[in-house]
């Protein structure tokens, strides 16, 4: 990444969760163990789907995407963040800094799409049952997800062209464990005011109207399930449940930084660790523990694995 022309910084100082010793061993300990647990659950859900035959439909293929976007959005600031608890001096340079802002967007872009093609395909299950494989073909799969990461990139670049140009000579200090657009915009020498506008009007505005119609239309379908006899029902609502549950983890930390006039410094580190770490570790958890087909191919595909092993 080149730095702009005026800029005289070329790294950033992390301030961290803690100035303490003893809390940055706990939460490193805290952390690894979540970090490890996200890309254990979220890895297992993509190799079950993949494996399991019972599971090749499209929620299972959209669940196992999102379960992809989960791995690297867990590895874009957790890695580091990790690492910097051993560390007294926690600095990141501006390449890198800029790196985590295009990707946490890029993959943030793209699961709000899937989340929202998500909620469709269980319109088109419960609402539109007999054209659900026609609508939900394997080639309509493939355009969402494309589709899913175009969007994904183009509003990453789109909030990246706001701060790669601005000059920043100073203060360098970000209280925080990563880099962020609202941030990094109160280091730049010049004035952000419009900037900041932008970014809100980009981020906030577009995940507020996404949040709601998402809200609406599963509030439509609850309501639509309970038409339904009470087998179907019962797991249709599970899993109506779980989407939605997933829908709040995701823009619960998104609406509160981008929204909010002015956010509380330890609010906002305890949302960005529960962003960074702890949502992509409940969703295999949401998806999983409440998903009695999953369960099951779970079951199968450790068998398999178990049954070749002690074959070969």
């Amino acid at each position: 990444m080149m730095r702009a022309n005026n800029s005289t910084v070329s790294e950033f100082v992390l301030l961290g969760l803690s100035n303490s010793w003893e809390v940055q061993i706990f939460l490193s300990f805290f952390f690894c163990l979540f970090y490890v647990f996200s890309l254990t659950g979220n890895f297992i859900i993509v190799v079950t789907v993949t494996s399991d035959p019972c599971l090749h439909s499209p929620m299972y293929f959209l669940l196992a995407n999102l379960s992809v976007i989960d791995l690297i959005f867990c590895s874009i600031a957790a890695p580091k963040m990790i690492y910097d608890l051993f560390r007294k001096h926690k600095v990141i340079s501006f390449g890198g800094c800029i790196s985590q802002i295009f990707f946490s967007h890029a993959v943030g872009g793209t699961e709000m799409v899937l989340l929202i093609a998500m909620a469709f395909d269980r319109y088109v299950a419960i609402c539109k049952p007999l054209h659900y494989l026609t609508i939900m073909s394997p080639r309509m799969c493939l355009l969402i997800l494309v589709a899913a990461w175009i969007v994904g990139l183009i509003h990453s670049s789109a909030q990246l062209a706001f701060v790669i140009n601005l000059p920043f000579c100073g203060p360098n200090i970000l209280d925080s464990f990563y880099c962020d657009i609202p941030r990094l915009l109160k280091l730049a020498c010049t004035d952000t005011y419009k900037l900041e506008f932008m970014v809100t009007a980009n981020s906030g505005v577009i995940s507020l109207v996404a949040f709601f119609l998402l809200i609406i239309s599963y509030v439509f379908l609850l309501i639509t399930v309970q038409k339904h006899s009470l087998g179907c029902s019962s797991k249709a609502l599970s899993t109506l449940l779980a989407h939605i549950t997933v829908v709040f983890l995701f823009f619960g930390h998104m609406l509160f930084v981008y929204t909010w006039p002015q956010p509380d410094s330890q609010i906002d580190k305890f949302l960005d660790f529960f962003d960074a770490v702890f949502t992509p570790f409940l969703n295999p958890v949401v998806y999983t523990f409440r998903n009695k087909e999953m369960k099951a191919a779970i079951k199968r595909v450790f068998k398999t694995l178990l049954a070749f092993r002690n074959i070969s």
